[in-house]
């Protein structure tokens, strides 16, 4: 095997020969602390350690729309994947799945996207190359018009190998159930009328009073409370990361950085609405969050009414 060192100068690059070298070592002759590294010459396949993301787009369709991006496991690629979907005029959250391939990745091979059950997937082949240097980032749009439990995997098209595979479940994405929120609506409407018709007409009338006539005003200038924060964050249920993006506008960069650190669930909610306080700063007041929030349900909505009936 014959190789140089690649030494990287203020005045330029230049290759110089090693002294010496072992399996793990190169010695050369150190002129300057420039950054260096080998090179080698060879004329073998360059294969990659391969990784795909996902990210779900988030809109108030019932159909689920993915983007699946099939990358070299390189950090800095993985942050201009997450940049370039920010950026996009969609607003997606990833899908946490074990990423890595099983198998490296070949320069210039093809590999194949399958569904199950099936989906439309555009483009159902692809030929592997390391964009890390290419501004745009290619991926594949997979689309179901039903959301159900799926099955993604990427196939090596020469061997029919799978090198990666997942499988995606209902929990694993957000989706706005509008029967359940109707159907919270609706029972709290019959346990309304209930309590009408077992009270006397002073005291039905004075609760009326009570729920219809709550002062804003104080609400509009009174900034949250950690234990408020905290009292909402346990009401928020499974959809708290659609919450964050489409009701609260928080980045999806924001909800990784919340979800990396592997907390419970009520830390994450809680994180999540101290991540909003400091967006809005001086807006971020209880009449403010509940403009945001009560039409999430109906149990978010009497919690926030119950803030502000204390003001």
């Amino acid at each position: 095997m014959t190789f140089k060192v690649l030494h990287v100068k203020r005045s330029g690059a230049s290759l110089e020969y090693p002294v010496d070298h072992s399996a793990s070592h190169v010695k050369w002759h150190v002129s300057s602390l420039s950054p260096v590294g080998p090179v080698i010459q060879s004329e073998e396949t360059l294969y990659h350690h391969g990784a795909v993301v996902l990210y779900k787009v988030i809109d108030q369709n019932p159909s689920l729309s993915f983007r699946v991006y099939v990358a070299t496991n390189n950090e800095s690629f993985i942050k201009d994947i997450s940049k370039s979907v920010k950026h996009s005029s969609k607003k997606f959250m990833k899908i946490d799945k074990p990423p890595v391939c099983q198998k490296l990745l070949q320069n210039g091979k093809r590999y194949k996207l399958i569904s199950q059950p099936e989906a439309d997937i555009t483009p159902e082949e692809i030929e592997f190359v390391d964009g890390s240097l290419l501004k745009l980032k290619s991926y594949i749009e997979v689309y179901l018009e039903q959301p159900v439990e799926f099955k993604l995997l990427l196939v090596e098209m020469d061997s029919d190998e799978i090198v990666w595979k997942a499988k995606l479940r209902e929990c694993d994405w957000v989706q706005q159930d509008q029967t359940r929120n109707i159907s919270k609506s609706s029972t709290s409407g019959k346990r309304r009328r209930k309590l009408s018709s077992t009270l006397p007409a002073e005291e039905v009338c004075d609760k009326r009073m009570k729920v219809d006539t709550v002062d804003t005003s104080d609400g509009a200038k009174t900034p949250l409370t950690d234990t408020q924060l905290i009292t909402v964050a346990e009401k928020l249920g499974k959809e708290w990361v659609k919450v964050a993006i489409v009701n609260l506008e928080l980045d999806i960069a924001d909800i990784d950085t919340i979800r990396e650190k592997k907390e419970n669930d009520t830390a994450c909610k809680f994180r999540m609405l101290k991540k909003w306080q400091e967006k809005e700063q001086s807006n971020a007041t209880v009449q403010n969050l509940y403009n945001c929030l009560k039409s999430v349900s109906a149990e978010i909505q009497a919690v926030l009414e119950g803030f502000l009936q204390d003001m």
